[in-house]
């Protein structure tokens, strides 16, 4: 998967996806096998860490969804873009950047997030 607008789009799928086998397949095809993801709230390794992460977040969020704020930007191997998290229709209740390094098959390497403030 090198299409970058693709990889990002594939990888805010997989935030949304809660059935447990298509996010799991949506897993590994956007994540290296080793890759890792870490923001101020939570951390994933492997494919079954991140896996099991974003299963965590749809149960403490659930009917909420992430949607692309901007971007994706990207050079070398590097992308960088910003997201949204809210209930469908609704405000955002978080806003985030995620920046991500890629590996050589064009997957999610390492993906560190951070977090904005929501503003009223």
């Amino acid at each position: 998967m090198t299409d970058i607008t693709t990889l990002v789009d594939t990888y805010l799928q997989t935030w949304n996806e809660t059935d447990d086998a298509a996010r799991r397949a949506l897993v590994t095809r956007v994540f290296a096998a080793d890759a890792d993801y870490l923001d101020p709230q939570m951390a994933g390794t492997g494919t079954d860490g991140i896996d099991a992460m974003i299963a965590g977040v749809q149960a403490q969020f659930p009917g909420h969804r992430f949607t692309l704020a901007s971007g994706p930007d990207a050079h070398h191997d590097r992308v960088r873009f910003s997201w949204h998290l809210g209930p469908e229709g609704g405000d955002p209740i978080a806003l985030g950047i995620d920046f991500a390094t890629l590996d050589a098959d064009g997957r999610m390497r390492s993906v560190t997030g951070f977090l904005e403030p929501v503003r009223a």
